[in-house]
């Protein structure tokens, strides 16, 4: 069996490994000088290697398609990722919100035992741009690049998706699955900062730690979650905005805003109490200085300013409707957001080949034979936290595994 893999990133090292290990004569096409070059730069260089939870875990943090994903994780969980790096030399630790990574913290690590794997393992590594796929009577026969063609009895895209442009994922395999008659799910960036109308020049660099951040889609919640977040000059970011992103996937035919309650912690009647409180210990101050045992001072004249409330006023001299509007403020912070920054600055892609054209148990297309596809090429995607690099090894090494062992047909 000859096979020829595209792309020499995360799936496609482990879809060329697999597959050379099954016994195939594989070919890795990579167009860097180096194999790997996404995940050098996957969690802050550190490599957030994948989540350290079951199968299910995993599903629950795939907002979209994550059925399709039950043969791919089946045949490889986050307990065979997590064995494989063991077993090839790269001791692994589990930090905050089961996220594993290298003992090292260096993503090289990672890199230099698949390249080392692939290597021994029979892979021969062609450093060249594919240009395009050769097919005949419905099926892939191999691929051209530089000016000639390479024959293949199988071929596996794992070109990744058109985010982070710089490391080659510059969306060609999007190109070659519409040349094999797919359709594809418009890409666009997930994972991905957040764009406010005006920006959030006032609150530029303020994070913000145990906060919740709901997701409404024309008025309609969507999803909500706690944690860290960042107000940049062009908006929002920081763990929570990246994972809120991954829901918002229709702007242009629908409006989105996101409700920031900045006391969690404390329900309404609670947090009544602590204004209370803090009222009773400022009454003879002004109002904008009877906040900063409450809130960062830096976000405290933007709460009173959307509560309505004069920051000169006297602590004493607040009513109860103006304290319900303050309270209502640091539930409910409204911030309407306008769209995403560039799909190049996005983590992931969200979109690519669509799944419904693809068979989940093997990877390999409904509309062509002998061709498979593996990562982020495809419409699947995951929060932070490991989820889509489980993704990217889950299907790779269902794909290596379909393609090596497929008979003939």
């Amino acid at each position: 069996m000859n096979i020829i893999v595209i792309g020499g990133g995360a799936a496609g090292l482990m879809a060329a490994g697999t597959a050379a290990e099954c016994g195939a004569r594989v070919t890795l096409f990579e167009t860097n000088e180096k194999v790997g070059r996404k995940l050098f730069i996957t969690g802050k260089g550190r490599c957030n290697v994948c989540n350290d939870c079951d199968v299910q875990g995993v599903l629950q943090n795939v907002p979209v398609n994550p059925r399709f994903l039950y043969s791919a994780l089946g045949c490889f969980s986050p307990a065979d990722v997590m064995a494989f790096f063991e077993n090839h030399g790269v001791p692994l630790k589990t930090e905050r919100g089961n996220r594993v990574f290298p003992v090292s913290d260096k993503s090289a690590d990672i890199i230099d035992a698949l390249f080392t794997w692939v290597k021994r393992s029979g892979v021969t590594i062609v450093h060249e741009t594919v240009e395009s796929l050769a097919l005949q009577d419905g099926r892939v026969t191999g691929v051209q690049a530089h000016g000639r063609v390479y024959p293949a009895d199988r071929v596996i895209v794992a070109t990744g998706g058109a985010s982070y442009p710089q490391t080659g994922s510059t969306g060609d395999g999007y190109r070659f699955a519409r040349a094999a008659g797919h359709k594809i799910v418009s890409p666009n960036g997930s994972l991905v900062p957040l764009v406010t109308p005006g920006g959030c020049e006032a609150l530029m660099g303020l994070s913000l730690r145990n906060v919740q951040v709901t997701v409404f889609e024309n008025n309609k919640k969507i999803w909500s979650d706690f944690g860290e977040m960042l107000f940049t000059h062009f908006g929002l970011s920081g763990p929570l905005i990246l994972s809120a992103s991954a829901h918002m996937r229709h702007f242009g035919s629908k409006g989105y805003h996101i409700e920031i309650d900045l006391k969690p912690a404390l329900d309404e009647k609670t947090l009544d109490k602590r204004l209370l409180g803090d009222f009773d210990k400022h009454k003879n101050s002004d109002f904008i200085n009877a906040l900063g045992d409450l809130l960062p001072r830096k976000i405290i004249p933007e709460v009173i300013r959307i509560s309505g409330i004069d920051p000169r006023a006297k602590v004493n001299g607040i009513t109860k409707t103006q304290r319900a509007a303050l309270l209502h403020t640091l539930k409910h912070f409204l911030v309407v957001v306008s769209g995403k920054r560039p799909i190049a600055e996005a983590i992931i892609t969200t979109g690519g080949v669509s799944v419904k054209e693809v068979n989940p148990k093997t990877m390999e297309s409904k509309k062509c034979a002998g061709l498979y596809f593996a990562g982020e090429v495809l419409d699947v995607d995951a929060y932070t936290g490991g989820f889509n690099l489980q993704i990217a090894w889950s299907t790779g090494r269902l794909a290596g595994l379909s393609a090596a062992q497929q008979e003939e047909g």
